[in-house]
C-alpha cells in the first residue's frame, strides 16, 4: 500500500508518462491520442490509490 503523498504523486505521474510512452511506442497517430492513453493510466492509478486507502 502506498501511504506517503509524495510517493502517490510520483506513482500517478509515472503512470501518465508510461501510458503516453507506451501509446507512442505502439504507434499512436499523434501526441494527443498518446496523452489520452496517459490520462487513462493516470485515472486508473488514482482509482487504485483511492481504493487502497
Amino acid at each position: 500500500m502506498i501511504r506517503s503523498q509524495p510517493v502517490q504523486l510520483v506513482a500517478m505521474i509515472a503512470a501518465f508518462t508510461l501510458g503516453t510512452l507506451i501509446a507512442l511506442l505502439f504507434g499512436a497517430s499523434n501526441l494527443g491520442i498518446a496523452f489520452t492513453f496517459g490520462q487513462i493510466a493516470f485515472a486508473a492509478t488514482l482509482v487504485w490509490i483511492l481504493l487502497k486507502r
